[in-house]
């Protein structure tokens, strides 16, 4: 209007007194809403709304927050929020920064246990076969539970009272912010001891926190812890809380114990009892040992009576082999009298006389056998002035002037020692030497 003299404002400046302003005036609140519209982006941080029955305000939790929180936020839960209000210039909006969150009574608190429950009901992780036996006598037993309380002395003196075994504890805490993360990692860790190493691998896991009201007892609840107990391969016994006591633990554990006395007794027989059932057993079994000897050796004794004596058994038997024995004799006899005939008729033809004349005759035919080859040498003419030609190379016998004329080149054999010679033409007719007739055999 003409005479305003008021400086006008740009709207970050007004943004930025408002938020002060807010700020100063609503520096720390406590809410109570129902939650809608839950959302955790990839940062980490998580974005909602806190509303009733007249209004609606948008809230913030910074990541840090969110890991603290003692439960997991869901849509349609009521709870109390504790934090700051400010303001957001970029969309003209208040909102509330949540640095604490809880749940708005037990009413709140056993509507999200029934949400959850369903939930991971309809996944089967409560389904009795996934459930895995316990084993009769377990060497090593892991414990999950605060090193501190009442809880691991009265499992460790229930273990000695009824058969002591080698225990290793897992400290956690068992309740507030964190402490579901920690009993999720705790039983992930017994889970992932390797066999045979440094540590003892637990045949058997025990899970106890002493009792309290259903706050005090919210961890075991957590979505984390149940999972973390239904993908355990290591047999596992839930002892949360007193008997009236039931946590979402107690579903997903392969065995639930009303208390963590119980837990103990449920993981170990009685040393005595064990003991004597050993001792039943051995009884019994020798009591069976006997009485199978006993049966054996009447039923021995009943074979015995009916089985021949050794005299009827083997009398056949004798008689066939004095039988044998002596038509064996008479069989050498006979064979040595046939021998000893031919051995004569042998001996006879082996005179020196017989023997004398087949020698002579042998002999001549020998003599007779070496005249006919001295007379067919045809080298012992040489003596007589001949000459035997051969062919040079070859060594064949020449017999024709023909023959002698086509070598053209020849050896002349005579008694003191061969001559090589060449054969020339010559004006007369070849002669041709018949060769004399074969002597006869003189065999």
């Amino acid at each position: 209007m003409p005479g305003d003299n008021a400086a006008p404002l740009s709207v970050g400046e007004l943004a930025a007194k408002l938020k002060r302003v807010v700020e100063t005036e609503f520096g720390h609140v406590r809410l109570r809403g129902e939650i809608s519209g839950y959302k955790r982006v990839a940062s980490g941080h998580a974005y909602l709304s806190l509303k009733d029955d007249g209004a609606v305000i948008d809230g913030v939790i910074w990541k840090g927050q969110v890991n603290m929180l003692p439960f997991q936020p869901q849509d349609g839960i009521e709870v109390i929020a504790t934090g700051r209000i400010t303001t957001y210039p970029g969309r003209s909006k208040y909102q509330i920064i949540i640095e604490r969150m809880e749940l708005a009574g037990e009413g709140a608190l056993m509507a999200l246990l029934e949400k959850l429950k369903a939930k991971l009901a309809g996944e089967g992780l409560f389904e009795t076969t996934r459930k895995k036996r316990l084993p009769y006598l377990p060497r090593v037993i892991g414990v999950v539970t605060s090193p501190t309380g009442a809880v691991i002395r009265d499992i460790i003196h229930r273990l000695e009272d009824r058969c002591p075994s080698h225990v290793i504890v897992w400290p956690v805490k068992v309740q507030g912010e964190g402490s579901a993360a920690e009993v999720a990692a705790a039983i992930r860790g017994f889970d992932a001891i390797p066999p045979g190493g440094p540590v003892a691998r637990p045949d058997l896991v025990i899970v106890a926190r002493g009792g309290g009201s259903i706050e005090d007892l919210w961890s075991f609840n957590e979505e984390v812890v149940v999972r973390a107990i239904a993908d355990c391969s290591i047999p596992i016994i839930s002892a949360v809380g007193h008997e009236t006591d039931t946590t979402l633990a107690d579903y997903a554990a392969d065995l639930r114990a009303p208390t963590p006395t119980a837990a103990a007794e449920m993981a170990v027989p009685v040393l005595a009892d064990l003991r004597l059932t050993i001792a039943s057993h051995g009884q019994r079994t020798e009591k069976c040992v006997r009485r199978y000897h006993e049966r054996n050796r009447e039923r021995l004794d009943a074979l015995v009576r009916v089985i021949p004596k050794r005299d009827a058994l083997l009398g056949p038997q004798r008689q066939r082999a004095d039988d044998l024995g002596a038509r064996l004799d008479r069989g050498l006899e006979r064979r040595v009298t046939v021998s000893r005939g031919q051995l004569d008729r042998s001996a006879g033809a082996l005179r020196p006389a017989v023997l004398e004349r087949q020698l002579e005759g042998a002999r001549d035919r020998l003599d007779r056998t070496w005249r006919l080859a001295q007379s067919l040498n045809p080298d012992a003419l040489l003596d007589r002035g001949y000459v035997r030609v051969t062919a040079r190379p070859g060594g064949e016998t020449l017999v024709s002037g023909v023959a002698a004329r086509a070598a053209g080149a020849v050896t002349l054999h005579f008694r003191d020692g061969a001559i090589d010679a060449k054969v020339e033409r010559a004006g007369g007719k070849a002669y041709d030497r018949k060769p004399e007739p074969a002597q006869p055999d003189l065999f």
